[in-house]
C-alpha cells in the first residue's frame, strides 16, 4: 500500500503543472446491477466497460467486456479488449506477446496420437 502511495504522489507531482482536459465521461448504473462507463481525455486515453449480472442465486456474477486505448511513450498505440466472465480475464490486443507456432513434426505427432482409439486402464 505504501508504495501505490508514494508512487502516485510521484506520478502526481510529476504530472501536476500539466492539465489535461477530460472530453467526454459516461456513467450509468441500472437497477438490474448491469452498469457502464467510458472516458476520453484530451491527450488521446479513452476507455469504456459495460456490465450485467449473469445467472441466479449463488450462481451470479458480473459479465464484463471493455477497451481502453493510449499511446505507450514510445509512440506505440496501445489498444486492449477484454473480457471477464465465468472465464477468468481475457484480454486481446496486437501488442500482447503470443505463444510461438507448434513446430509441424510435433503437430503431426499430436494429430497421430489424437487419432488413435482411447486406452482402458
Amino acid at each position: 500500500m505504501k508504495v501505490a502511495l508514494i508512487f502516485l504522489f510521484v506520478f502526481g507531482a510529476v504530472y501536476a503543472n500539466e492539465e489535461i482536459p477530460i472530453l467526454k465521461q459516461l456513467s450509468e448504473i441500472n437497477p438490474d446491477g448491469s452498469y457502464q462507463w467510458s472516458y476520453e481525455t484530451g491527450n488521446g486515453i479513452a476507455a469504456e466497460e459495460r456490465g450485467a449480472v449473469k445467472g441466479t442465486g449463488d450462481q451470479a456474477a458480473i459479465a464484463v467486456q471493455g477497451q481502453f486505448q493510449y499511446t505507450a511513450p514510445d509512440g506505440t498505440p496501445i489498444q486492449l479488449s477484454y473480457v471477464a466472465d465465468e472465464n477468468g480475464f481475457q484480454p486481446s490486443g496486437a501488442h500482447l506477446p503470443t505463444a510461438p507456432p507448434i513446430p509441424e513434426a510435433i503437430q503431426r505427432a499430436l494429430d497421430y496420437i489424437a487419432s488413435l482409439p482411447p486406452q482402458r486402464n
